[in-house]
């Protein structure tokens, strides 16, 4: 972990530059704002809260692996209990849709909402009850990595912000270790799962997942997840109806407050 951190850091350093067009989170209030973004929606997730999700198939929902796990009881979520709120804003969804099956990266561990490992790992996949097919609900194209320097942005929710989704136009990518995206981006505990894009001419295509927030040298930044070849091995599990991949959920070995000796401290949003 800490060889991990210190690469991060070494992300990090000298960052303020070429940063001066990052954007501020907008509320996407209105239809009229959302025009584009239905396909990024909330997930309910049994008593545990929520997280943020993407279609990227009209049956297929992008999103965090460690949404996917109790943190009181550190158990996988039963997906009778995990439900899809489509574009939900001010109270209501442009669709809803239950959960048939979800499958989570097979080398991700739970390690609880303190723990900023298998952070490359953490992805999933969700197979929902029935397909959205909705003209005002278009699912995203993926694309590949960007490098360091690239500007993309993120569509989420979260805490102070449950009830509709907030877009940030423009961060940036800090650095790129171990199959993760460091980035600038402002997230927050109900982010989790959000789709992080690149523009490709007029059309946002994700490269990325939230998985988790840090502190390092007292700048906050957020941590994704790759796609490529883990998302591609997903879909292959969904597609051949595998069992639902077997996730090892391990006691928590950090507590809120503490700190790496790298400086920096990792939260699952």
């Amino acid at each position: 972990m800490r060889v991990f951190l210190a690469a991060v850091a070494l992300c990090v350093a000298g960052i303020s530059q070429g940063l001066a067009n990052e954007t501020g989170l907008k509320s996407l209030v209105t239809a009229n704002d959302s025009k584009g973004w239905e396909a990024v929606g909330r997930l309910d997730i049994g008593r545990t809260g929520f997280c943020t999700g993407a279609l990227i198939a009209p049956d297929l929902v992008l999103t965090a692996a460690h949404c996917l796990f109790d943190p009181d009881t550190m158990e996988r979520v039963p997906d009778g209990k995990i439900e899809f709120l489509a574009g939900w804003r001010n109270g209501r969804a442009t669709a809803y849709r239950d959960v048939r099956r979800s499958v989570v990266h097979p080398d991700f561990v739970y390690l609880g909402a303190q723990s900023g490992d298998h952070v490359a790992e953490d992805i999933a996949l969700l197979s929902l009850s029935r397909p959205i097919r909705n003209s005002s609900v278009t699912p995203f194209r993926t694309h590949s990595r960007p490098r360091k320097g690239d500007e993309v942005g993120v569509v989420s929710y979260a805490r102070d912000r449950a009830s509709r989704p907030s877009l940030q136009e423009v961060c940036h990518v800090l650095g790129r270790p171990s199959g993760t995206l460091v980035m600038s981006c402002d997230v927050d505990f109900g982010s989790s799962g959000a789709p992080v894009f690149v523009m490709d001419g007029d059309e946002p295509r994700i490269v990325s997942v939230i998985s988790a927030k840090a502190q390092i040298g007292g700048r906050s930044v957020s941590l994704g997840t790759g796609l490529g070849e883990s998302l591609l091995e997903l879909r292959v599990l969904l597609e051949n109806d595998s069992p639902a991949t077997t996730v090892k959920a391990l006691p928590q070995v950090r507590r809120a407050g503490s700190a790496s000796k790298a400086g920096a401290k990792f939260l699952r949003p």
